[in-house]
């Protein structure tokens, strides 16, 4: 309909309706149609959705302002309020976000891999090989370095770990004693 609406005065109606599979008939029913049940509900909630939005600080997203519509005895389901939220382009605040920890610089060498992914080894300390991670917590974003040998990575035993909670202040870092297992 709209693209219709959108073209009418340049091509006509029949013309465009000829090109798509739609009769003219149902161009002009559905133009002056009276709105649905469905749509005078949607556009009644669209207010209460947006109202709850607007006083709870723009924070709510869609369970919670589900919820509040619930408890106000404004009968509402879930699917229903997330697509009204999603027609008047209204979001809740979503809570943290995935820290960027590597900005690759496409132009720097790549590291070499020095065992050429030969992960074979005869003998404890012959081959020592790290990782690190990072672990949201309550305070902070932490990360956490581990050092593993080789050999006993089939017992999953680490033989070192340092970490560092990434907030204002002296960086606080503690390694385990690498040569002790």
């Amino acid at each position: 309909m709209t693209f219709i609406d959108e073209h009418r005065d340049t091509f006509g109606v029949e013309p465009i309706c000829a090109e798509l599979p739609i009769a003219p008939a149902t161009y002009y029913a559905a133009k002056t149609r009276p709105p649905s049940v469905r749509q005078l509900d949607d556009e009644r909630l669209s207010v209460e959705v947006r109202r709850v939005w607007e006083s709870n600080y723009r924070v709510y997203g869609r369970r919670k302002i589900w919820a509040q519509l619930n408890r106000e005895g404004i009968p509402i389901g879930r699917d229903r309020c997330e697509r009204l939220m999603k027609q008047a382009g209204i979001a809740g605040v979503v809570r943290g976000r995935r820290p960027r920890t590597t900005i690759p610089d496409r132009s720097a060498p790549r590291a070499p891999d020095l065992v050429d992914r030969d992960w074979t080894v005869s003998r404890p300390d012959e081959l020592w090989v790290t990782d690190f991670t990072y672990v949201p917590t309550w305070a902070a974003m932490a990360s956490v370095a581990f050092v593993i040998d080789v050999y006993s990575a089939s017992d999953r035993r680490v033989a070192g770990v340092g970490e560092h909670a990434h907030r204002a202040g002296p960086r606080r870092a503690r390694t385990s004693d690498l040569g002790s297992n």
